[in-house]
């Protein structure tokens, strides 16, 4: 019996200065395992005299009993002091400054997108989307290009069958507008457009488009003259900028007019390389609605008349963010992005 104090007293005071847990797990293991100090008393039982044993063997069970509570509670009361450690290690001070973000920046076509619907939307222009994937009618043949017409030559389409197709222009949309309102209306038509062109400095397969329309009884070719220059004056902040409308021909408008602006690089003086020596530089087309385009459609060309214009975004963003190759647009190039924030 003056072992088994020894060991009481030698386990608790190891049990009460244990600081780790594993340190904790190896004293159960030392005094309370299989082989452990205090276990092996029992297997000295049949060293007493038999009438010994059992209170022999009582108090070894209480000794055990109490050094086996001893280092729960001292498991217990670490395991509460590590948890409390490891919170505080990964508590958030929300009083300290939040971590600082990036600023990103709109793509410069999305920036363009937005400076040209702004303005007509100030105008009384809408703007109206419609599906990407066409079909035949509405991206040709309603638009006074039937199958058989040779300005079907201009357009290189990416076909998905015999009549669906990835549109080539988002005049598609005005047809779509003048087949389900009645007019008056005055619309946009930003979007996506798609033609078999290989990457090149002024060329991509995939581009965009604004193209506009405005149906009314008193339209003319000068409101449309007066229209597209205001807005090219605006997206330019050039109030003597000098615009100009050369004849030219589009199935679904007669007449046609190609408008090209003073360079706005050069100042109209014809000395850089951007406007080839000519000190004009072409940036959409317009003209007034072909009759025929208004009858397919369901509208009375004798009572109704139209005009409409398109334009080209990254031409646009080009010119007024001084871009060369318009590849620059779609590589995702942050040193050419950045420039924008």
């Amino acid at each position: 019996m003056s072992d088994l104090d020894a060991l009481r007293l030698e386990a608790l005071t190891a049990v009460a200065s244990a600081t780790e847990l594993s340190e904790i797990e190896a004293l159960r293991v030392q005094y309370l395992g299989k082989k452990g100090a205090i276990t092996s008393q029992l297997k000295t039982l049949g060293q007493l005299p038999e009438a010994e044993r059992p209170g022999a063997g009582a108090r070894i069970n209480q000794v055990k009993t109490e050094v086996d509570a001893a280092i729960n509670a001292r498991w217990q009361s670490q395991t509460a002091i590590a948890e409390a450690a490891k919170v505080q290690a990964s508590a958030i001070d929300v009083t300290l400054p939040g971590r600082g973000l990036q600023r990103g920046a709109l793509h410069p076509v999305s920036l363009v997108l937005e400076r040209i619907e702004q303005f007509f939307h100030s105008v009384g222009f809408e703007s109206v989307v419609g599906p990407e994937i066409e079909d035949d009618y509405h991206n040709f043949e309603a638009l006074n290009l039937p199958a058989h017409h040779p300005a079907r030559a201009m357009h290189d389409t990416f076909y998905l069958t015999d009549s669906l197709l990835l549109r080539t222009h988002t005049s598609p949309v005005q047809v779509r507008t003048m087949e389900s309102q009645k007019p008056p209306f005055r619309i946009i038509c930003p979007g996506k457009t798609y033609r078999v062109d290989p990457p090149d400095p002024s060329h991509l397969p995939m581009f965009h488009q604004v193209e506009g329309l405005m149906v009314d009884e008193h339209c003319s070719f000068a409101d449309l003259k007066g229209m597209i220059t205001e807005f090219l004056r605006v997206f330019f902040e050039r109030d003597d900028l000098k615009v100009r409308f050369r004849p030219s021909y589009f199935p679904f408008t007669e007449p046609s007019a190609e408008v090209d602006v003073q360079c706005v690089h050069c100042s109209g003086t014809g000395h850089c390389r951007v406007c080839s020596s000519t000190g004009w530089l072409e940036v959409m087309g317009s003209g007034m609605v072909h009759p025929r385009v208004l009858e397919m459609s369901g509208i009375d060309s004798e009572k109704y008349l139209g005009f409409a214009f398109g334009m080209g975004p990254e031409r646009l963003a080009m010119l007024r963010y001084g871009v060369s190759d318009m590849r620059h647009f779609v590589e995702n190039d942050l040193r050419f992005l950045e420039q924008f924030q």
